[in-house]
């Protein structure tokens, strides 16, 4: 009876594991709505708001969706300098800083997105980055 319980454990681990990661995830984001909506409308980098920043996914050269901009990142001066990006179809989710600098702004109907010429290989060796915990 008791090898019964056995395989639950490691299924509890994940889920416990999962729920923590979703609740940084979850601190990460607001805490990124709360910083776009205290910048307001004007352009922060490449001529676009915090906001829109923060709803532009990125794209390579070739079209591909490589990920989505879950964070502005500023320098100790409080410019605009690089981006926290969650690449594309990771899992578990996985978080890289993309600089801006190279990066340009790519309307797509009524999309604005983020074009660079890195490949979905080059943006998965960048290091990851660990959210705090929540």
């Amino acid at each position: 009876m008791r090898n019964l319980f056995l395989p639950l454990v490691p299924l509890a681990l994940v889920a416990a594991c999962t729920d923590k990661n979703d609740a940084a995830e979850d601190k990460m984001e607001r805490t990124a709505e709360k910083s776009a909506i205290a910048a307001g409308p004007a352009p922060v980098a490449l001529g676009l708001s915090e906001a829109q920043l923060l709803d532009a996914e990125l794209i390579g050269s070739d079209g591909t969706e490589l990920g989505d901009v879950a964070a502005v990142v500023r320098d100790a001066g409080g410019t605009v300098d690089r981006l926290l990006v969650e690449i594309e179809d990771s899992h578990p989710d996985r978080f890289v800083h993309v600089p801006v600098a190279g990066l340009k702004t790519l309307v797509r109907g009524d999309d604005t997105d983020l074009s660079t010429t890195m490949t979905k290989a080059e943006l998965a060796a960048l290091p990851e980055v660990k959210l705090p915990a929540p």
